[in-house]
């Protein structure tokens, strides 16, 4: 298969045609060869060919000869347009069915008093993902292929053996919820389910970025149905306000919500997020030069996804949560039952547009999740990975898509509704042990000067970052604790962990970091070890080619931690497995 890259305007010839073969056989020529007939703007690392030319978006199409500067407020909102896609649909996607039923199961038990939870998590959300943009538009090159070059093969299975049983997990739940979506319109699973996993393919196999973008913008668009479902719970300002500012839990901390804390948490940042939008920015050809668009849509995102996900908390509280002013405390179950729930207290409008909500979040998530997994066996695997190849030019990529999605519909179709149900909400709490391991991978490589050169973190990004592992570190810690030792009192154990987490901060790691500044200024090094490269130009400098990267130094002090990390997120894992099944029984 081959492709031609036009020649730029007012030059002469009909431009330069690669092949997949010419272009595996010496990658690095074929792009300086394009470089320099048309002073392209992408980097030497670029795996495939077709993550290269124009960036055709839902709206629009922006050449990638485009050098034009954009100097009024319209034609940056027109560019905006165009490049809006990737961030929309990550932060969108993580208000999935998985999220829906935790935010309302959040605020039909609490109320608002963990709304707070959410204006916390808007800095951890867009922290994270503001990385993955930096990674993806300066390297060119995939996130699960960063971990397999930087940290070895080990690490790169281990981090993608975490990923696609976290994200086959919560594909079920996606399916999970399409199944009480539709149920509530009396459709049975036999019909919704296969019905929704064929839509997904049909989307993504067609060999059209754009048309697959445009099904998911679409679906983006319809999300928008939690507004009514807010309003018709006919909620109360002071509530809401209180729960944003004020930390804290209704009826408080025990294990029970500290386990709904975490799930929140997995929820709302979950690290199938920084695999996905990674890939997606390389196929949709976004380079440097237009990142801060990108950066734009990732913030746009964070604000919806954090607006709807509040939404989402105050309507059940409004609706169903016992002190506030419709029904009895109930036991919350699963997405179904909210439904019928909702139905019962609010009337069959309402009812039927959460059931809208529900549905319409599970494609969103079915289709993200599912193709955040292929995207990373493609990396792993160094196999052909774009929206832009068909299904004979990337066989493997769509057989990992479809695999998944056919069995994920198969388990659903035979499974238990109630095991599903109860899954759900475990699937969200799995998701919150494991991020710390996914940031800690992204902030290691925001860090490591040879892929990011002056697009390094700074050194308030690293010190934000690395307090909001810690953070998740210690909420686990208290999930594993109380929940073997369920007499032990959760308020206790936040103050206990919190205290001696500053402790450990202020007398241990940062006296640590000072005397290694010292050291290596005595040594003849600059008080900062990554100013080599920051002055260095941000508009011209790319990742090199990654056989031409440098070996990674990765100290003892670094292997020890990270095995002391996954030691630790597998022994959480087995735990949460534990808890699903002993819920189950019970």
């Amino acid at each position: 298969m081959s492709y031609k890259v036009l020649a730029p305007p007012g030059r002469s010839g009909d431009g330069v045609a690669i092949s997949d073969e010419e272009f595996a056989r010496d990658r690095t020529a074929v792009i300086t060869r394009l470089r320099e007939n048309g002073d392209l703007d992408f980097g030497p690392a670029v795996l495939d060919p077709k993550h290269i030319g124009d960036i055709r978006g839902s709206l629009g199409t922006i050449s990638m000869r485009d050098r034009v500067p954009r100097r009024t407020w319209w034609k940056r909102l027109a560019t905006l347009a165009v490049i809006v896609g990737p961030g929309l649909i990550v932060m969108v996607g993580d208000n999935d069915a998985g999220g829906v039923q935790t935010y309302t199961q959040a605020g039909q038990q609490y109320g608002t008093s963990m709304l707070w939870i959410l204006v916390a998590l808007f800095v951890v959300l867009f922290v994270a993902q503001e990385m993955v943009t930096r990674l993806g538009a300066v390297t060119g090159v995939g996130h699960a292929r960063l971990i397999r070059e930087r940290f070895g093969r080990f690490w790169n299975l281990f981090s993608v053996g975490d990923l696609f049983i976290l994200n086959f997990l919560t594909l079920l739940t996606e399916f999970v919820g399409i199944n009480f979506g539709m149920a509530y319109f009396g459709v049975p699973k036999w019909w919704s389910v296969p019905a929704s996993g064929l839509l997904l393919f049909s989307f993504a196999a067609t060999g059209n970025f754009r048309r697959w973008e445009r099904a998911m913008l679409l679906l983006v668009v319809g999300s928008f149905v939690f507004i009514p479902c807010f309003f018709l719970s006919h909620p109360t300002l002071g509530p809401i306000l209180h729960g944003m500012a004020v930390p804290g839990v209704e009826g408080g901390t025990n294990s029970a919500a500290i386990l709904l804390i975490v799930a929140i948490v997995g929820t709302t940042v979950a690290p199938w997020q920084l695999f996905f939008q990674q890939s997606n920015i390389l196929d949709k050809r976004i380079t440097p030069r237009w990142l801060r668009y990108e950066q734009a849509d990732t913030f746009i995102g964070c604000i919806i996804t954090t607006v709807a996900a509040g939404g989402m908390i105050a309507f059940a509280a409004f609706a169903l949560n016992g002190t506030k002013r419709y029904g009895p405390t109930i036991t919350y179950t699963d997405s179904g039952w909210f439904n019928n729930a909702i139905h019962a207290t609010l009337g069959s409008t309402a009812g039927s547009l959460a059931a809208v909500m529900l549905l319409v979040a599970a494609l969103i998530g079915a289709g993200a999740v599912s193709l955040s997994t292929s995207y990373a066996f493609g990396d792993s695997f160094n196999q052909h990975h774009s929206l832009h190849r068909t299904v004979r030019t990337a066989p493997f990529f769509y057989a990992v898509y479809a695999g998944q999605i056919v069995l994920a519909c198969a388990m659903v179709l035979l499974g238990s509704s109630h095991f599903l149900g109860v899954l759900t909400e475990y699937v969200q709490v799995l998701a919150g042990i494991l991020l710390p391991s996914a940031v800690l991978f992204l902030v290691l490589l925001c860090n490591d000067k040879d892929v990011l050169g002056p697009w390094v973190n700074k050194t308030w990004q690293n010190v934000l970052t690395i307090t909001i592992v810690g953070v998740l570190i210690i909420l686990s810690l208290i999930l594993v604790i109380s929940t073997l030792f369920t007499s032990v009192s959760g308020k206790m154990l936040t103050e206990v962990f919190f205290a001696v987490g500053m402790a450990v901060t202020l007398f241990g790691v940062l006296p640590a970091l000072a005397v290694a500044k010292q050291r290596r200024v005595a040594a003849g090094g600059k008080s900062d070890r990554l100013a080599e490269v920051r002055h260095l130009d941000r508009d011209t400098w790319r990742m090199p080619p990654l056989d031409q990267l440098p070996a990674p130094k990765i100290s003892p002090i670094r292997r020890v931690g990270l095995l002391s990390l996954r030691v630790y997120l597998i022994s959480s894992a087995l735990l949460v497995a534990v808890k699903v099944f002993s819920s189950f029984a019970h």
